[in-house]
């Protein structure tokens, strides 16, 4: 089995990081998983066979809203924005994901 450069995220990973990178303001999906890309110092791709039914999902929980417009380069794009349940959500989950990552570590650690 061939070994991957990437690290796979853990299941529900992926909506905190997408309502994190949300909390800069509105952005489109091709820009979301940009920047994920690039604050992880390239260590995390988001496919877009992940972020899209997890932006669907995110947004059938209202936790975002879209709209749609023209990205930069002038072509029709959803843009996403998040509201104020996805704000408590992403503080939630933040707490949960520094409960679980310390956890791992100290079990790493011993």
């Amino acid at each position: 089995m061939a070994k991957s450069s990437q690290p796979a995220l853990l299941q529900g990973t992926l909506d905190l990081l997408i309502l994190h990178v949300l909390q800069r303001g509105e952005m489109h999906g091709y820009a979301i998983a940009q920047t994920i890309h690039l604050l992880s110092d390239d260590a995390l791709t988001v496919e877009e066979g992940s972020l899209y039914p997890a932006l669907y999902r995110l947004e059938l929980d209202g936790a975002i809203s879209a709209r749609w417009g023209l990205s930069e380069n002038n072509r029709k794009a959803k843009f996403y924005h998040i509201n104020k349940a996805g704000r408590k959500l992403v503080d939630e989950q933040h707490e949960t994901w520094d409960r679980l990552s310390s956890g791992v570590q100290r079990v790493l650690e011993r």
